[in-house]
């Protein structure tokens, strides 16, 4: 059974409309599905602090605000991704498993918090290993691969990224809103 906070997140995203035809004073209804936005948000430097190519939970620290800025944006409505290149992999600093590991535990504490992140998307390719790939930022894939996967309003949208290849990628996309921040710093503006 769905719990009455689901239902009102299905409902914030569906408006029915009543016609009323002029022959016969009936009203005709339409359900129109409205597609929902999203919040993408780098991982390093915008969810935890920046320390190059952290893969350890024991080196993992959030960056402060951003369980208040995931709560603001939950609560509009909005769904969640984190979009994150992991040239580490590709470079044998860590493997996908160390990853997958690290992951696991992020999401759990976002959980922990009451936050939902839909889905984490991930790049472990970097161009001079691998070669070029349409998944690193500031190529749009991870963010088209949301948007097909989950039907995603891309000029509702809002991305939140501490370097330039975010927001290229966020605009190369048709993401709405393209926020750069300062590595570390969740800015005061978007928890208000």
């Amino acid at each position: 059974m769905p719990t009455s906070e689901k239902i009102c997140q299905l409902m914030s995203f569906i408006t029915i409309k009543s016609l009323f035809l002029q022959t016969d004073n009936k009203p005709e209804f339409t359900l129109q599905i409205m597609k929902p936005s999203a919040l993408f948000l780098d991982r390093d430097g915008v969810i935890n602090v920046e320390t190059n190519y952290v893969w350890r939970v024991e080196d993992f620290k959030f960056t402060e605000g951003i369980f208040k800025l995931c709560r603001k944006f939950q609560s509009a409505g909005y769904l969640i991704f984190v979009i994150t290149n992991q040239a580490g992999i590709s470079r044998e600093y860590y493997s996908e498993n160390d990853f997958f590991t690290l992951n696991k535990w992020m999401l759990n504490r976002f959980s922990e918090m009451g936050i939902t992140i839909t889905k984490v998307y991930y790049c472990p390719h970097h161009p001079e290993i691998t070669g070029p790939c349409d998944c690193r930022k500031p190529e749009p894939g991870m963010i088209k691969q949301a948007e097909n996967e989950f039907d995603i309003n891309l000029p509702d949208s809002v991305l939140i990224g501490d370097n330039i290849s975010d927001i290229t990628a966020g605009k190369n996309a048709g993401v709405g809103t393209n926020i750069l921040i300062q590595t570390n710093t969740i800015p005061e503006y978007l928890l208000i």
